[in-house]
């Protein structure tokens, strides 16, 4: 009997026991993998998965690690194709030991080191503050090493930076970015970032994105320094627009729009008039003596790009959210971006890479006005493959009906990626392997869903639903009420605690899980084959199908055993008891091509390249009772189905939950 015993006779491992032992080895090395991705060896995974159960099928813990590996790190990018780079252990070990140290300073938005790392000021050959003038391009004037100065006194060698997005339409993934790398620069060197509204376009503004930017910035875990608004400086503004005139600088000038199009429009006939006299019509512009398109006031320069003097003020007789009717002019992006860095004396203004048309402008104008002048870094913007993120093209979908709002969770704004469940520590993560590039990024959807299942891999509680339920009856069930089953919140984690769900002799499990004439490999009930039920301890096996009058199965007889008194079934399948009616929403990308903008790719329009099966609604869904009590964005993994967010939506009695992601990537997506 010993002998038997030593050599695993009558020892049964079952797939659940793979999973948890090989989800647990995975959570011991996730660091290290997360860094070298699939340079890992991945041996070393099945050894020790091995040696806790010595007696499971090899070929069984392979798959199982194969799968969570490509769950963890999403499918092999270019960069996993390349020989391995030889590190010094030295190296190695300062990587290991630098993530406790963000832990510890209470990173809130959860940034992973190698964000961190890309941040710090040495890897990103910035300037150090005060040293504006090291930059290659920078342009200095016999006054700058005072303004530098004079700047340091003030900011005391403090790094500044800021986000200042437009209130006039929601954030999207791209901008994501921008607020990792502004805040995340300003936390990685220990200084400060301000959130600024450029608030000069009052046609376009609207209280509620003031509101839904703000959210989104915290959302992501960060805290501005200070919210400031470009309108707290429109008094300042318009003195230094007055004081370029006095110095030569700026004219009022009459040209139309139309005819300031473009790069190769016709020098204004008015850029020589006296400064007397453009002093004397720009204080009309602002007393409301010229209608809109008069009259402009614009700055002596040429851009980078060609454009020749860009407008620094506006005619507009459009009320402000914040100063009323108190201004009919207002400054343009070109005056103002520069000059309200300059006020907050931000030490690295941090740009997407269309705005490095504007650096000359940028350093010209704090100069031609004797102020402090901050450097102005590009970096690439970040897209994502079948998306559109433009706020005219989102309009255009609600107006078709194609998505609901904003924050419909087919689209990539940010609070339409929150509605459908994606914690924002996984998009900081994205942010955070994508890097920070010069190049513009276009990334494919998958790789942040990648980001995703890691993050709630971790941090879902499990839960069990049924999506199209077939009822199943046990015609032996061994209690005459039902049974309390203990199920835990995390399998490979006990620690993490349980929940309770009834078992009673009525069940529901999937209609997939069950098939009369089942094809070759299939390991889910059918005649003679019983399927264990998950966490209950029991095998259920067929005895009756029964069918309604068109031949349609309608419900199944059946009888349960022990699972430890006879021979392991092939598979374990989730189930639901006395259960909750739900409404569960299926999500699919809503653009049927990658590049839905390109006329190439699309030459109807990207109204034309819509996915029918983007959003498939499941009314008649069935939950366990665990969850009664979720509130909007609690976040679950239904086993064996994906992962899901309660949607706001939801109403007591009736929940609604959005998929997030599938458990698995789907290799057609790839």
């Amino acid at each position: 009997m010993d002998f038997e015993q030593e050599c695993g006779v009558g020892v049964t491992v079952t797939p659940e026991q793979i999973e948890e032992a090989v989800e647990a080895t995975i959570n011991r090395h996730r660091s290290q993998l997360l860094m070298e991705r699939y340079h890992f060896n991945l041996g070393l995974l099945m050894g020790e998965a091995r040696a806790v159960l010595k007696w499971a099928d090899g070929k069984m813990i392979k798959h199982e690690v194969d799968m969570q590996v490509l769950h963890l790190l999403g499918p092999k990018v270019e960069a996993d194709l390349q020989k391995k780079p030889k590190v010094a252990k030295a190296r190695l070990e300062e990587t290991d030991q630098k993530p406790a140290k963000d832990v510890e300073n209470g990173d809130p938005a959860g940034l992973t080191l190698s964000l961190m790392e890309q941040l710090r000021g040495e890897a990103l050959k910035f300037h150090k503050p005060g040293e504006n003038y090291k930059t290659p391009g920078y342009v200095t004037t016999p006054h700058t090493m005072d303004l530098l100065k004079q700047h340091l006194e003030i900011t005391g060698g403090q790094v500044r930076t800021r986000f200042p997005p437009e209130p006039n339409g929601i954030l999207h993934i791209g901008h994501a970015k921008a607020i990792n790398f502004n805040f995340g620069y300003a936390k990685a060197n220990s200084g400060i970032c301000f959130l600024r509204f450029d608030d000069t376009n009052p046609e376009k503004e609207e209280a509620k994105f003031f509101t839904a930017i703000y959210d989104m910035v915290t959302w992501l875990g960060y805290t501005p320094h200070k919210v400031t608004y470009a309108s707290d400086y429109f008094d300042q503004l318009y003195a230094w627009a007055v004081e370029l005139i006095h110095r030569g600088q700026a004219y009022v000038c009459h040209q139309r729009g139309e005819e300031l199009k473009g790069h190769n429009s016709l020098p204004s006939p008015w850029r020589d008039r006296p400064v007397e006299e453009s002093l004397l019509l720009f204080e009309a512009m602002r007393k409301g003596k010229f209608a809109e398109g008069e009259a402009t006031l614009r700055m002596k320069l040429v851009m980078e790009d060609g454009k020749m003097d860009p407008v620094a003020y506006r005619v507009k007789y459009t009320a402000h959210h914040r100063t009323g009717d108190k201004w009919c002019i207002y400054p343009t992006y070109d005056y103002t971006h520069c000059l309200c860095d300059s006020i907050e004396h931000i030490t690295h203004s941090l740009c997407t890479k269309e705005f490095q048309s504007r650096r000359s402008s940028y350093f010209w104008l704090c100069n031609a006005l004797d102020v402090y002048c901050p450097v102005q870094w590009e970096y690439g913007r970040l897209n994502l493959h079948y998306a559109v993120v433009s706020k005219r093209k989102i309009l255009q979908l609600v107006a078709a009906g194609a998505v609901r709002d904003w924050d419909d969770p087919r689209l990539f704004t940010l609070t339409a990626l929150r509605r459908r469940g994606f914690p924002p520590e996984a998009i900081n993560s994205f942010c955070a392997r994508v890097g920070v590039t010069v190049a513009q990024t276009t990334m494919e959807p998958h790789l942040l869903e990648a980001c995703v299942r890691d993050m709630l891999n971790d941090t879902a509680p499990r839960a069990m639903a049924v999506l199209e339920p077939l009822q199943v009856v046990i015609t032996n069930f061994p209690a005459a009420k039902h049974l309390d089953i203990q199920v835990p919140n995390f399998p490979a984690d006990e620690t993490k605690g349980f929940h309770q769900v009834p078992f009673a002799s009525i069940v529901f499990i999937e209609k997939m899980d069950f098939k009369e004439e089942p094809e070759p490999g299939y390991k889910r009930l059918a005649w003679g084959q019983p399927v264990g039920l998950r966490h209950t301890g029991y095998v259920i096996e067929l005895q009756h199908v029964v069918k309604g009058p068109t031949g349609c199965v309608e419900s199944l007889e059946v009888t349960c055993t022990r699972a430890d008194a006879g021979e392991k079934p092939k598979a374990f399948i989730h189930w639901v008891s006395q259960p909750l009616k739900c409404e569960i929403r299926l999500y699919e990308r809503l653009f049927q091509h990658k590049n839905p903008e390109d006329p190439a790719e699309v030459p109807g329009g990207f109204l034309c390249d819509l996915n029918p099966e983007s959003l498939r609604v499941v009314e008649a869904a069935l939950v366990d009772c665990s969850v009664a009590l979720a509130k909007p964005f609690d976040k679950l993994q239904f086993e064996r189905v994906g992962y899901f967010s309660v949607d706001p939506d939801s109403c007591q009695g009736q929940l609604v939950f959005n998929r997030t992601v599938t458990l698995k990537e789907d290799p057609g997506k790839l």
